[in-house]
């Protein structure tokens, strides 16, 4: 494509010299995966030939350079531009991923960062391998903008939140090992600082902020600093009070029902709740009454014996109060 030392920049990309801009883009970004030295290892063609349309992108992208091209040809540089011919110098190795290159290249070019690229940051995801491109010649010497605090959510199991877990994490193809400490809430967060995005072409790097999502619990439900939970108790347990046998989250234990126990009311616990940065907070015990799916006979009958001589009326003054 080089005749006399005059390149066709418009052959190069395989496009008509008409193109516009968004044209001469799209061709230069298919050519560049196309012939990336990551995507072609060891093979001089490919890399000889990614400079080539690394070349013609840097005239092509930039207007001025491009109205002087169309009209001196293999001269444009020498008219009015000063300086050599433009070069491209490669060396891989700095990019997180091939769009954070991609994008990078656009923007030194003064074709800026295209639409829908991904950013940086991602969960196990990233091109393998990493690659550096620095630009000589006419390209100017920015980068890409990226947002370099990351943000990511981890859902834990309430056991994990209350006792404390290590996570491992994939961050832009590193693995990071996250210490989460015990008695963390729902909607906590963590910082990881400098495991953030990284900007191309500064080696600036930002930071990593976790999110925890508690997931739902069958028993405990954590409200503000409390542990709460329902206790099932039977109609003579309500009625009669008497000790009962609990689960916490430390085991088993038994606690004191007292007599004529209503619903709505809480068993508190001091010091057996959820994990503060000051000792535990309390553990809210609410009865809630749990009848037997089948009566015995016996029970059947004590039931029945219990409401022909019940003494009181639980809907004494409802009904009046009732009326609108």
């Amino acid at each position: 494509m080089s005749v006399n030392g005059y390149r066709d920049y418009f052959k190069v990309l395989g496009v008509e010299r008409g193109t516009d801009a968004d044209g001469i883009k799209r061709a230069f970004r298919k050519l560049a995966r196309q012939y990336h030295p990551d995507v072609n290892p060891d093979d001089a063609s490919a890399e000889a030939r990614f400079k080539e349309i690394s070349e013609a992108y840097e005239v092509l992208s930039d207007p001025e350079k491009r109205r002087r091209y169309e009209q001196f040809g293999q001269y444009w540089n020498q008219m009015g531009g000063g300086g050599g011919a433009p070069g491209v110098d490669v060396d891989f190795g700095r990019y997180g991923n091939f769009d954070d290159f991609i994008n990078d290249l656009l923007g030194r070019f003064g074709g800026g960062a295209a639409a829908g690229a991904p950013g940086g940051f991602g969960f196990g995801s990233g091109f393998p391998g990493g690659f550096h491109t620095g630009f000589g010649g006419g390209g100017a010497e920015r980068s890409t903008q990226v947002q370099l605090d990351a943000e990511a959510t981890i859902s834990l199991p309430v056991a994990d939140a209350f006792r404390g877990c290590e996570r491992t994490l994939a961050v832009n193809e590193e693995r990071v090992q996250v210490r989460i400490p015990a008695g963390v809430k729902d909607g906590s967060r963590l910082r990881l600082k400098g495991k953030g995005n990284l900007q191309p072409g500064t080696g600036r790097r930002g930071d990593l902020y976790l999110t925890l999502k508690l997931q739902p619990h069958p028993v405990w439900r954590l409200d503000g600093d409390q542990l709460r939970a329902e206790l099932p108790l039977s109609l003579d347990e309500l009625a009669l009070g008497g000790e009962v046998r609990v689960a916490t989250p430390d085991g088993e234990a038994t606690i004191q029902v007292p007599p004529g126990m209503t619903l709505g009311r809480s068993l508190r616990l001091k010091g057996k709740g959820w994990p503060l940065k000051e000792g535990r907070g309390d553990l809210l015990l609410s009865p809630v009454l749990r009848m037997p799916e089948n009566l015995s006979e016996r029970e059947r009958e004590l039931l029945e014996e219990l409401r022909r001589n019940r003494s009181s009326d639980p809907r004494q003054g409802w009904a009046s109060s009732a009326r609108l």
